[in-house]
Formats: C-alpha cells, sequence, structure tokens
C-alpha cells in the first residue's frame, strides 16, 4: 500500500479528510469510512517517514566512517 502514494500525497489526502470532518462534510454514513481512510494515510506517512529517517542515519553513519578513516591516515 505504500509503494502507491508519495508521503504528499497521502498527506494531503489526510488533510482534506481532515478539513471534510472539522467542517461537517461528512455525514455520519462515511464517518466510519473516513476514519478508516485516514489512518491508512497516517501508517502510510508514518512507514515513509521512518524509512526516509533510516537513509539519512545509514547516510550520515558512512559519512562519518569516511571522515574517521580520512582524520585516521594523517
Amino acid at each position: 500500500m505504500t509503494a502507491n502514494y508519495s508521503y504528499n500525497d497521502a498527506f494531503n489526502e489526510l488533510q482534506q479528510i481532515v478539513s471534510e470532518i472539522e467542517t461537517g462534510d461528512v455525514n455520519v454514513d462515511e464517518l466510519a469510512d473516513k476514519i478508516k481512510r485516514a489512518s491508512q494515510l497516517i501508517h502510510i506517512c508514518k512507514a515513509k517517514l521512518t524509512s526516509s529517517e533510516e537513509e539519512v542515519t545509514a547516510l550520515l553513519n558512512k559519512f562519518q566512517e569516511t571522515e574517521q578513516g580520512a582524520s585516521n591516515s594523517d
């Protein structure tokens, strides 16, 4: 499910759902479906953020190892 959506797409859809709920544009019959969809979108956003954080951490670790290797060879 996460591969089909970019973070921005999921976040924008989530914002739209929240706005509809806040303004009362969602009738009671649709509310449960909207909340379920919002939960799915939150999961997508969280997965994307976690993945990005892991990538950044790995890159920073690799950069620090490279810097330490360069310092040790001096």
